[in-house]
């Protein structure tokens, strides 16, 4: 989570699509199934991606003017995104929109093959395969939910690329639509290139976190916690915003969420509800007041 530039190519590459036993989901990736099927946590993997197409060449060295890759950008979500539709030869009116990119597979032929079938559309699938090829190595809750991606996922996923092409100020869009390309591309300019490496705390305050967290949590789990609130604190307020659903995936596990976030007490952290994958935490009073007389001149580099 700290290291953006990593982030980004773990949601453009390749996946390992194995896992030793029943608790191992490395055949993910960087998502869980609350992302596949109720699309939790795409608002920060498509903002990631954004930022990694306006300020980044292919090797991670930085471009010029970003601006000018606006529309090149929002092909490269849209080459992401696509999935295939056999209606696409069918003439449409100006004013509908597709989901079925595939005339951009030669721009971007990793993101998006010939037959419209995205990244994350591929990526699905090939988990929905390899849990039906290996029924000994996945939870029987894992085989209910790929049933359920059998089912509908490609209807839904088509529907919610369409919606992410409506204008923002469209007199057809509805608040709850809160994917799309015209918020991550502003998104993505606002919170500039992709930070490349992982910063470690101050010893003293890795000593504080050690001490405060309770019994049966990992204690690694609070240490990135921490950095990240660091990296990502804004200058005009105290609360960060915490994207629950992809700390879920990047550990591995929805108990992060759903057991031990609940566990961490507030000499640790505040933190708001969760709702939609998303929550705000400042650190402790006593580890604010520390960051701030002791550890204010961390830096975070950039690619």
């Amino acid at each position: 989570m700290l290291n953006e530039w990593k982030e980004f190519q773990d949601y453009a590459g390749a996946v390992d699509y194995t896992a030793r036993n029943k608790q191992d989901t490395t055949y993910l990736g960087r998502f869980t199934f609350d992302t596949i099927l109720d699309f939790e946590g795409l608002n920060r993997v498509l903002t990631i991606l954004a930022r990694g197409f306006l300020f980044h060449n292919e090797n991670g060295s930085s471009t010029e003017a970003p601006r000018e890759r606006i529309d090149y950008a929002k092909r490269g979500l849209c080459a992401w995104c696509s999935v295939p539709d056999n209606k696409k030869a069918t003439p449409r009116e100006a004013w509908q929109f597709g989901s079925d990119f595939g005339d951009l597979h030669s721009e971007f032929p990793s993101l998006v093959e010939e037959s419209g079938s995205g990244w994350f559309h591929r990526h699905v699938h090939r988990v929905v395969a390899f849990v039906r090829e290996n029924p000994g190595k996945v939870s029987s809750s894992a085989q209910k939910k790929c049933a359920a991606i059998e089912k509908g996922f490609d209807r839904a996923w088509r529907d919610k690329v369409i919606q992410m092409q409506i204008p923002l100020f469209a007199p057809t869009t509805k608040g709850q639509w809160g994917l799309r390309f015209d918020s991550f591309l502003p998104q993505a300019l606002e919170l500039g290139p992709l930070r490349d490496k992982e910063q470690s705390l101050p010893p003293e305050l890795v000593e504080q976190l050690r001490t405060l967290t309770p019994k049966g949590v990992p204690v690694e789990m609070v240490e990135t916690l921490a950095a990240y609130y660091l990296a990502n604190k804004p200058e005009d307020s105290d609360w960060v915003v915490l994207p629950v659903a992809n700390f879920d995936a990047y550990f591995g596990t929805t108990s992060f969420g759903r057991k031990y976030l609940k566990q961490i007490p507030e000499t640790i952290l505040e933190r708001s509800e969760t709702g939609f994958g998303l929550c705000r935490y400042r650190l402790g009073n006593s580890l604010v007041i520390k960051q701030n007389q002791k550890y204010a001149s961390i830096s975070f580099g950039e690619v």
